[in-house]
């Protein structure tokens, strides 16, 4: 399984509609879409899982392609990094 990082998702975007988007090129094993933790609101991110040859394909069909009216960034995710905790003593 790859997960792919796809940005710029126009933010009336829902999951079901980036699944079907990719599900063009194979089978969809799950899709996150990133909401603000405060507001609950569309951040315009998020992650879709694909076994590794249709994600490569879905990665190479859809980077610079027009999706409602937006131009996608994808690419395969790299692994979130540590931030530093900080403490509110």
């Amino acid at each position: 399984m790859k997960q792919i990082y796809v940005g710029n998702l126009p933010y009336r975007s829902s999951e079901e509609d980036v699944r079907k988007l990719f599900s063009q090129y194979g089978e969809v094993s799950s899709v996150k879409l990133i909401t603000d933790r405060e507001t609950g609101r569309a951040r315009g991110f998020g992650f879709v899982e694909m076994e590794d040859s249709d994600a490569q394909a879905a990665i190479e069909a859809l980077d610079g392609k027009e999706f409602e009216g937006r131009t996608l960034r994808v690419n395969e995710a790299r692994p979130r990094e540590q931030r530093e905790r900080r403490s509110f003593n």
